[in-house]
């Protein structure tokens, strides 16, 4: 006989295997059916996405002025050698109370010598697998160079780091998720004679810059962060900033970018790439606006404090009704232009 329920199956087994340091296994049990898929995925893409991790984004060496450049009494030529710093994982040691989450290492070798991992390890960077191979340089060179070790999450392409750091560090693409792997199966398991409940089994690895538990507890507790807001009143919820069409600040946000007086230099910036309303700019978070091009750190330095003086800093937190109805009525005034 089936029983009639008013509440789902609540899960009460947890169990963590540890595979090695880098890689464990979790069973979570017992769902309902269909229940099981429903929380598995959304944890797996938060374990790729938010897993916090670290990377080099710039690279300054000395006597090179690119990428494709070679220095004379290295045998790998300045793009091997990048590939080979980016595949050596870098732990900063003291990147909690850093500015910007970031730090400039320096570092000075005498050939000959053949250098890895564990040659980069110091008062500011600690590394993961000290034998990863980095360069090889003869007797006849002294390897000077620098690089800005940054904390973040998920995948940032060189172009945006371009806007981030000085003009004579050369941008990487910054990997930093340090999650390598996240599978998950679901078997039905029987509870109370019922065949129908399932059991979810994590697989996770990390590359060995966090522990792979610790990382999943992280993910939990990030969904449970992003659920937070459902946990008011409905009746209560509001827009950060109210609807735009009732918003005070709507001719602020509606006004043309020449208003801002901006230099000619950081107008020409945003026009190049079609930017014409200060609500294009309230949109963007500081990535997006370090990564437009040719847009120097004075540039946005210029624009952060025009923003800052509408009340609305870069990266404001604004509520996705807001967000949208903005970008609507940008779009539409754009159109009627045309």
């Amino acid at each position: 006989m089936k029983v009639i329920k008013v509440a789902p199956h609540v899960p009460t087994d947890i169990s963590v295997e540890k595979i090695s340091d880098r890689h464990i296994k979790v069973c979570v049990s017992a769902f309902e059916s269909g229940y099981a898929i429903t929380l598995a995925h959304p944890i797996r893409r938060l374990l790729l996405q938010s897993s916090v991790g670290y990377a080099p984004i710039g690279i300054k060496i000395e006597n090179i002025a690119h990428e494709f450049d070679s220095l004379r009494g290295m045998s790998e030529d300045v793009a091997l050698f990048i590939a080979n710093l980016k595949n050596i994982r870098l732990v900063g040691k003291h990147l909690e109370n850093a500015p910007n989450d970031q730090v400039v290492v320096h570092y000075s070798f005498k050939g000959p010598a053949k250098l890895s991992g564990k040659d980069l390890i110091n008062e500011e960077v600690d590394v993961v697998d000290q034998q990863a191979y980095l360069a090889t340089i003869n007797e006849d060179i002294q390897l000077d160079f620098s690089i800005i070790l940054q904390k973040g999450m998920g995948y940032v392409p060189s172009e945006i780091i371009r806007g981030y750091i000085s003009s004579d560090y050369i941008p990487l693409d910054a990997y930093f998720t340090p999650i390598k792997k996240v599978v998950y199966n679901i078997e039905n398991i029987l509870v109370d004679g019922n065949p129908n409940f399932e059991k979810v089994i994590f697989e996770i690895e990390s590359d060995g810059q966090i522990d792979p538990q610790h990382a999943f507890q992280e993910a939990i507790k990030t969904m449970n962060a992003q659920l937070h807001i459902f946990n008011g009143n409905m009746a209560d919820f509001k827009a950060a900033h109210g609807h735009l069409e009732d918003s005070l600040e709507v001719k602020e946000l509606t006004m043309k970018v020449e208003e801002l007086n901006l230099s000619a230099r950081c107008f020409n910036c945003l026009d190049k790439i079609g930017i014409k309303y200060v609500g294009e700019l309230v949109l963007m978070d500081s990535y997006e606006l370090k990564g437009i091009k040719n847009l120097g750190k004075k540039s946005y330095d210029e624009i952060a404090e025009k923003l800052e003086q509408l009340k609305y800093p870069v990266g404001s937190d604004l509520s996705s009704d807001f967000k949208a109805s903005l970008k609507a009525k940008i779009d539409k005034m754009k159109n009627e232009e045309n």
